[in-house]
């Protein structure tokens, strides 16, 4: 069974990260990833599948610290009907978390994941989920960040884009996709 991982997709979850004149550029980023994460959320719902929605508690004072604005699941992909949410306080999804009891209570063993941090959270929740022994469809433009250590966004994205395609453990495997080319 195929499901669907969305990983901290909130109001504030890039706010700040960026230099003044880079701040536009990630906060653009993220607001068409968030579309593209929207329609494929809008497809799976359709299609009568899972959607886990991840989400990050900070603690007083992070940028997504609970109960904030700022910690609120963005209102294009905010939780429906049916659909899970899964809290965290780790870049790891899996960690602490009822992300798998979720997973295999619904028979899934296929999952495509989207959303932020890329080099943080979305990664280390898609390694972990190949070695827990799920397949991985990795959204190659459904996630995104901000400029870190020099790197811009983008610089980021595609480096894991092109280091987590063909992740494999125990026979598991990381596929990356364009958004638009996922079809339930």
């Amino acid at each position: 069974m195929l499901g669907l991982v969305i990983i901290d997709v909130q109001n504030a979850i890039v706010a700040g990260c960026g230099t003044p004149e880079r701040q536009p550029q990630i906060d653009r980023a993220l607001d068409e990833t968030v579309g593209r994460l929207q329609a494929v959320k809008e497809r799976a719902r359709a299609a009568g599948l899972p959607v886990i929605l991840v989400q990050h508690d900070g603690s007083a004072g992070h940028r997504l610290a609970i109960g904030t604005e700022g910690w609120a699941i963005r209102p294009e992909i905010a939780p429906q009907e049916g659909d899970v949410v899964v809290h965290k306080t780790e870049c790891d999804s899996f960690f602490a978390t009822d992300l798998e009891e979720q997973l295999k209570a619904r028979g899934i063993d296929r999952i495509v994941v989207g959303g932020c941090m890329t080099q943080f959270c979305v990664d280390t929740t898609v390694r972990r989920a190949v070695s827990l022994g799920y397949d991985v469809t990795l959204l190659a433009d459904g996630h995104t960040t901000a400029d870190r250590g020099g790197l811009r966004l983008d610089q980021i994205v595609a480096h894991h884009n092109a280091t987590l395609n063909g992740f494999g453990a125990g026979g598991r495997r990381v596929e990356v996709k364009a958004a638009d080319t996922i079809a339930f």
